[in-house]
């Protein structure tokens, strides 16, 4: 019975993932990263309003393209007594950026996944993950809510590739964590930003348990979580 639970078709996307917009304002995320007491904020996974802010001058706003862009994680263990890497992936990811040229100032709006479109090489495991590990039913979206930014150059050029750090609050299920993603961006024009961010987070601080199977041993605390994208310019 137990087995039958766990295996049971999966609930699907209640509907296309969209980018909840970005909120502009006179002042940029802060440049100094808090204390995670202070960047933990509570997060929902409601449906994004439809409402668009107010673009200032000089300001370009940018949504993900999710034909181009990926959310990956990858997390180790023992299958069948050999080192084996699960990884899962989707393209259901929304969100936004606006990043002001003449001052080099950027705005990140919140980043959401769609858990229930990961998939990974084994449709056993995805219905796992899906039905007892992220518990998808009831937790449809993974968040991400940006707090801070910092080690962003004075300009941005075309062609320029910049390295920088954001802080945010991740959450998962109903628990969320402080955590810093390593990101790599490229300003391929005014039209276009390409990039990557990843960090690396404990399941256990999400209390995210792999259930006991035969063929699984000593499954990593350590989860590689990964965000390669393409963001064109929206207006």
């Amino acid at each position: 019975g137990v087995g039958v639970y766990l295996l049971r078709s999966p609930a699907e996307a209640s509907a296309p993932i969209q980018a909840t917009p970005v909120a502009l304002s006179q002042d940029p995320l802060p440049t100094s990263s808090p204390t995670q007491a202070e960047a933990l904020v509570e997060s929902t996974s409601t449906a994004p309003t439809q409402q668009l802010p107010a673009v200032e001058s000089g300001e370009v706003v940018y949504q993900i393209v999710q034909a181009e862009s990926q959310v990956s994680f990858a997390i180790d263990e023992i299958l069948r007594g050999d080192p084996f890497t699960a990884v899962g992936t989707t393209d259901q990811v929304a969100g936004e950026v606006a990043i002001d040229f003449e001052q080099a100032r950027v705005q990140l709006g919140s980043i959401q996944v769609n858990a229930r479109t990961l998939r990974t090489d084994s449709s056993t495991r995805d219905r796992v993950i899906s039905n007892q590990i992220l518990q998808t039913e009831s937790y449809e979206f993974i968040t991400f809510e940006p707090t801070s930014i910092s080690g962003l150059p004075d300009t941005f050029d075309p062609g320029q590739e910049i390295t920088f750090q954001i802080t945010g609050n991740l959450t998962i299920r109903d628990i969320t964590q402080a955590v810093i993603f390593d990101a790599t961006v490229k300003y391929v024009s005014q039209e276009r930003l390409e990039g990557v961010a990843s960090a690396i987070v404990l399941r256990s601080d999400y209390q995210i348990v792999i259930p006991e199977v035969p063929s699984v041993a000593d499954v990593s605390d350590e989860v590689s979580l990964e965000i390669r994208f393409v963001a064109e310019r929206k207006y």
